[in-house]
């Protein structure tokens, strides 16, 4: 596609997040061209956060936004969505502190944003070409992102547990792939480690309605797992949606290697900082 896009018509949700786990809703606007994603808090007389690397503020267990001592946390899967169906531009009003979980996946911000449809602007596509390898590191993780006349993700995950265990999967995001192959999948957490969580005032909102909770050899949830594979199709959905934050689409070719929210934001920042290492360009070459 060689336009800019935004969705057809508004569309609105309501739910209660993750971690602070306060009743939310949100409506998802409509946006002229070059405007990105865009956080309108409407609880504090609209004011605006971008979604862009520089008001990444927290990283722990979510992506949050600041800008001014304003916050949104758990930002991840709704720009996750967005970013997979093809959408640029669009205006997100929300009257709390954090997104909405849903069911734990962005499944149901897709529906939403399939059922409003998507329309094109008078305005050519940019893109983020990246012209070398960057790479970072922390600890055993690893992520990388190099040359590709493509977005594509090649994800590793690797737990000591026996649904877990390795898990790899690569995907392009081409139209179609990312709802039929990423968006249902759920986020996941350690039940040994909720009481810990909670302590330090995280997962206050979690059940098994927006989340496998895993025991030391099974799980919890009474639905089975959405794939074989969920918990990688999950950390992808987590990639695009931090890399989301680039507030256009990327070419290029990511591998990660037991990451997580906090390395996605490095790679990220490590990129932009790096003027040599990208370049914008108005439709794919």
């Amino acid at each position: 596609m060689s336009k800019q896009t935004t969705i057809g018509s508004d569309f609105s949700v309501t739910g209660t997040g993750l971690h602070y786990n306060f009743p939310v809703a949100v409506k998802v606007k409509p946006a002229p061209a070059y405007t990105g994603y865009v956080f309108r808090r409407s609880d504090l007389n609209d004011f605006e956060i971008p979604a862009a690397p520089e008001h990444v503020a927290h990283v722990s267990y979510a992506t949050t936004l600041m800008k001014s001592g304003v916050m949104i946390a758990t930002v991840e899967h709704l720009l996750s969505a967005l970013m997979g169906c093809g959408v640029d531009n669009a205006i997100i009003e929300i009257d709390s502190v954090e997104a909405p979980i849903l069911d734990g996946s962005s499944g149901p911000w897709v529906g939403l944003i399939e059922q409003v449809g998507i329309v094109e602007l008078e305005a050519p596509r940019a893109y983020l070409r990246v012209l070398k390898l960057v790479e970072v590191k922390e600890k055993d993780r690893i992520m990388s992102i190099e040359p590709s006349d493509e977005f594509r993700i090649t994800c590793l995950i690797d737990f000591e547990h026996p649904m877990i265990g390795e898990q790899r999967r690569e995907i392009s995001l081409r139209p179609g792939e990312y709802s039929k192959e990423i968006a249902s999948a759920r986020t996941f957490g350690f039940v040994e480690e909720i009481e810990t969580l909670r302590q330090n005032g995280l997962a206050r909102g979690g059940s098994l309605e927006n989340a496998i909770a895993l025991t030391r050899d099974g799980i919890l949830n009474p639905e089975p797992l959405r794939f074989d594979d969920e918990f990688v199709r999950h950390k992808i959905l987590d990639i695009i949606g931090d890399l989301a934050l680039c507030g256009m689409p990327v070419l290029g070719h990511v591998r990660a290697s037991r990451s997580g929210h906090g390395l996605h934001t490095m790679l990220l920042s490590t990129l932009l900082r790096d003027r040599k290492a990208w370049e914008v360009i108005n439709g794919r070459p």
